[in-house]
């Protein structure tokens, strides 16, 4: 037995009470909004609480990250809404089994690593644009449905619906200064029921959004053509719905590095999320990723290991089974104080301490990703646009860096040593640097404190060594390390490099 905990990284001490209460809260949280999310997507609510079950333990148990916690997330089910429509919710299970095998394919080749390189501007604004997105969703409770329209709470419903989120908010706030012996969040839950169910307050419940029993999930394998029209009809949906899903998830598992200080392993979950969508589409599952907000619920409550979002997943499973009744009596408005409590801490606060110290280019493409992030809900999109604009700026500001120091010595030969890399951005100013009409017969390029980084850079090279010998002069190019050597030696197919080793110079090129 012990063998087999260690094998899912039990190994560290548990504090199960923390883990199980903390398993707990995260339940209640996850159950409304993954019912929200199976409804906006047009699917019955148990395929979005299958999905937080079936995410939440597969995960939980063949995931990298201790404490993070996955679910039916709202972030890749809307990228298959409008597969189901069109299509049926077949389709949908179907996109959701490919999404995985592609995830899984991501964890296999260990790609996961390049979320390492996300800067941090881009972190921020994710977070940011993800705080007021789960804010915001949480004031859609206050509306209501009458005479077929959607409008705001008004008279004693609103009343009663703020006050008890307000208290909700209170006792998140203060009860961790007396006692952190339980989570707040559940405390609050719990109270908040308790005043609700013995004063018989008429409010809105889990149970206005819809019926959270049912049975187990079973095995069913789509009910779609296997054909290569079909493939071709899913393909664009799961690639993005497994794009969208591990860039939220190895953000989340990011954030909990931090939080925690402790390293996750990325390819291992990119894997994980892989093998939970694929079971997801198996099962009835409207499949997900990693939900930043029931993991920042999870962390707070004081989980550190797998435990807990073990607990969450059998809870919604308990829930779906024999406990619906009871969870449908939940108020909503201590779901929703919750939830504003975790957006509030989601929200990078340092991001505008620090505002004034960052420089303007980060500052822009921090405020981007979050204005993307609240306005098209496109996680992935706005992480996107954010890296390759933070890449085009890193790379100008490279290009910039690039200078020459020249001198002739006491031989006659003109020396130029380039300091910053020679790469696309540095080639033009790298060309403008050398004065070929005017040098003498033999010269020296010295890249000791420079390396050569990509083809438009080896078409540099080959540019300034065929104007030097179209003047009848030799040109010698020095310290080139050896990954730039060898970049030349793979280039000489395509270009005219010729490399020529002697006592002299490590790297010679003679034209």
């Amino acid at each position: 037995m012990q063998k087999l905990l260690n094998l899912f990284d039990f190994k560290q001490r548990i504090n199960y009470k923390n883990e199980i209460l903390a398993g707990l809260t995260v339940a209640m949280t996850m159950i409304p909004e993954s019912l929200s999310f199976a409804i906006l997507a047009g699917l019955s609510p148990l395929t979005g609480l299958y999905a937080a079950f079936l995410m939440g333990l597969v995960t939980a148990v063949l995931g990298g990250r201790p404490g993070m916690v996955s679910g039916g997330a709202g972030a890749t089910v809307v990228v298959l809404i409008a597969l189901a429509a069109a299509h049926g919710v077949e389709y949908l299970f179907a996109a959701v089994v490919l999404a995985g095998f592609l995830q899984l394919l991501v964890g296999l080749f260990k790609l996961g690593k390049f979320v390492r390189l996300i800067p941090q501007p881009v972190m921020y604004g994710f977070l940011n644009g993800l705080a007021v997105i789960i804010f915001m969703a949480q004031l859609a409770q206050f509306k209501v449905s009458e005479n077929g329209l959607d409008g705001w709470m008004h008279g004693p419903a609103l009343y009663v619906m703020a006050g008890l989120t307000a208290l909700t908010i209170v006792i998140v706030i203060l009860l961790p200064k007396l006692t952190k012996a339980v989570p707040a969040s559940l405390v609050a839950i719990m109270i908040v029921f308790g005043i609700v169910y013995f004063f018989n307050i008429d409010t809105r419940k889990v149970l206005d959004i819809a019926s959270v029993s049912g049975s187990l999930p079973a095995f069913h394998i789509p009910e779609i053509p296997f054909n290569l029209e079909t493939l071709q009809l899913i393909f664009p949906y799961a690639l993005v719905m497994a794009g969208v899903g591990l860039i939220e998830s190895l953000l989340t598992l990011n954030m909990v590095d931090e939080i925690t200080n402790t390293k996750g392993q990325s390819n291992r979950e990119a894997a994980a999320q892989g093998i939970a969508n694929i079971t997801n589409g198996f099962f009835g599952g409207m499949g997900g990723c990693a939900m930043v907000a029931q993991t920042l619920v999870n962390i707070g409550a004081g989980a550190r290991t797998r435990f807990s979002a073990v607990i969450g997943a059998l809870t919604i499973l308990t829930v779906i089974l024999v406990a619906g009744p009871v969870i449908e009596q939940i108020p909503l408005a201590a779901l929703v104080g919750v939830m504003m409590m975790v957006a509030i801490g989601t929200f990078e606060w340092a991001s505008i301490r620090i505002i004034n110290k960052m420089p303007r280019h980060d500052i822009f493409v921090g405020m981007l990703v979050a204005i993307i992030t609240v306005l098209l809900h496109n996680l992935a999109l706005a992480v996107l646009i954010g890296v390759i604009i933070s890449a085009l700026v890193f790379a100008w500001e490279s290009a910039k860096r690039i200078r020459a120091r020249k001198f002739v010595d006491d031989k006659g030969v003109k020396h130029y040593e380039i300091f910053g890399p020679l790469f696309f951005g540095s080639t033009a100013a790298f060309i403008e640097k050398f004065d070929v009409i005017n040098d003498p017969d033999e010269v020296v390029i010295d890249f000791r404190e420079s390396r050569v980084a990509d083809m438009s850079a080896i078409e540099a090279l080959n540019k300034i060594t065929e104007k030097y010998h179209q003047r009848g002069k030799k040109l010698h190019l020095r310290h080139l390390s050896q990954d730039c050597r060898q970049l030349l030696k793979n280039a000489e197919s395509v270009i005219d490099v010729n490399i020529i080793e002697d006592p002299t110079y490590p790297v010679m090129t003679n034209k």
